[in-house]
């Protein structure tokens, strides 16, 4: 069952170290918690989820910084499990903006803001994206520096890796199309318990 809620949360969400950019801009339910929300980003990015993610973000009833997401001993920090956190606890107009990130071997840095929050639509299905521009690099392509090795490549067909790459993208890539009606949103409970196994 859905939980009930009169408010959403606009949120642009940014890549780092890209350009011309790569953005989305979504609407989620005042609800959501940080997992939702990953999954969201994920989702909308046209990330694969199969790597480790984190966001940062000020904690407003104590002013420090606190990292939220999979807790994993294995970096030795403390980071909160982001199913128990809802994003209304943390965000809000006087508090806007996060980092998250994604694939800690690429580490893909994304800027979120909060940009306002709105009455929910009755007629919405959220999460909703309404407007994005360019496509987000393909998965495990090596971060920053190993995308714009890919984007040389294959704007270059007497390139030596010309046709691999292009194979290994899935037989074609834009890095300028991005289509909002091509969104769909993965119910975050079936990913988590996909995530558990």
């Amino acid at each position: 069952m859905k939980k009930k809620f009169d408010q959403v949360y606009q949120f642009k969400i940014t890549l780092q170290g890209i350009k011309p950019p790569v953005w989305r801009r979504i609407q989620v339910p005042e609800t959501c918690t940080f997992w939702d929300m990953h999954v969201a980003i994920q989702d909308v990015m046209g990330w694969s989820d199969y790597h480790l993610h984190e966001f940062e973000i000020m904690n407003p009833s104590t002013g420090l910084e606190v990292n939220i997401g999979l807790p994993d001993d294995e970096f030795g920090r403390k980071v909160l499990v982001g199913r128990n956190q809802k994003i209304a606890d943390y965000f809000s107009m006087e508090n806007p903006l996060a980092d998250y990130f994604y694939d800690f071997g690429d580490n893909w840095e994304h800027k979120i803001k909060l940009e306002k929050i709105l009455p929910r639509e009755k007629t919405v299905d959220y999460p909703i994206c309404i407007k994005g521009k360019r496509a987000c690099p393909p998965e495990d392509v090596g971060g920053i520096g190993g995308y714009e090795d890919f984007l040389e490549i294959i704007k270059n067909p007497d390139h030596e890796e010309y046709e691999e790459m292009l194979e290994w993208a899935g037989g074609e890539f834009d890095p300028e199309y991005f289509d909002c009606e091509e969104v769909s949103f993965d119910d975050p409970g079936k990913r988590l318990k996909m995530a558990l196994e």
